[in-house]
């Protein structure tokens, strides 16, 4: 148990140093590690809600948070949210929505160009439809709340690929992306467990969330360009992809 909380505290520092709460390593180790499916994605994003409030506050702090940018997604996301946390799905649906979720995010990890993007100004501006904006939201709160993974690795590249903001604008919004549909997607997973909630209080889990306090807090204060970022996040994408199609042929 203690290496992985080890492994816990690294995934949360790497993933805090980029705005990300790191739900779909989380989620990954966790379905590999046995524990019982219904109780992944409540403890998921409780991990990825303590990584990203840090974030949130130093990012908010250093000037780079952009409310009237961020509100239009969080308000179509949070309550997709809670409805995906509240969703009662037989085991092989969740399997089967969580392995293509995993799949779809290890990609992303392992394709990823934008942690080295330059941190001012973006060079040419697009924008998304007002539409799109809030189908985005809502989509990926939904998937949130369902899987447990906060759903900024999915905003992310869009928001670069758009030129929406600066890198580390898109950084903090990710954060706030993450925390707020994390929290909504958490109320309805324990509102769907009921009384079951107490198996997370008594799982010998629950010492994970202080390891990814630990690690989100070491994360948010080191810049990325001091982090050998890049190859260890794809590299993890890489074991995200293989985790997720065992996942798959389980479902």
């Amino acid at each position: 148990m203690i290496s992985l909380a080890a492994v816990f505290l690294l995934v949360a520092m790497l993933y805090a140093s980029v705005g990300f709460g790191g739900g779909s390593t989380y989620t990954a180790i966790l379905i590999e590690s046995g524990l019982a499916p219904e109780l992944v994605p409540p403890l998921a994003l409780l991990c990825n809600v303590v990584v990203v409030s840090g974030g949130v506050w130093h990012f908010a702090r250093a000037g780079h948070l952009d409310l009237k940018f961020a509100t239009p997604l969080i308000a179509a996301s949070v309550p997709a949210a809670f409805i995906g946390g509240y969703m009662r799905l037989s085991e092989n649906t969740f399997l089967l929505i969580l392995g293509l979720a995993l799949l779809v995010a290890g990609s992303l990890l392992a394709l990823d160009r934008s942690s080295g993007s330059n941190g001012g100004e973006p060079s040419r501006r697009k924008s998304m439809a007002a539409p799109l904006t809030w189908t985005l939201g809502a989509v990926l709160g939904g998937l949130a709340g369902v899987t447990g993974i906060g759903g900024g690795i999915y905003l992310a590249p869009v928001l670069h690929l758009f030129r929406l903001a600066s890198a580390k604008t898109v950084a903090a919004t990710c954060s706030l992306f993450i925390l707020v549909n994390s929290l909504s997607g958490l109320a309805g997973q324990l509102s769907k467990l009921g009384p079951a909630t107490a198996l997370l209080i008594e799982d010998r889990y629950l010492f994970l969330p202080l390891a990814v306090l630990v690690g989100g807090q070491l994360g948010s204060r080191i810049a990325a360009r001091r982090l050998p970022a890049a190859p260890i996040r794809r590299i993890t994408g890489l074991l995200i992809v293989l985790v997720a199609l065992r996942i798959l042929w389980r479902a």
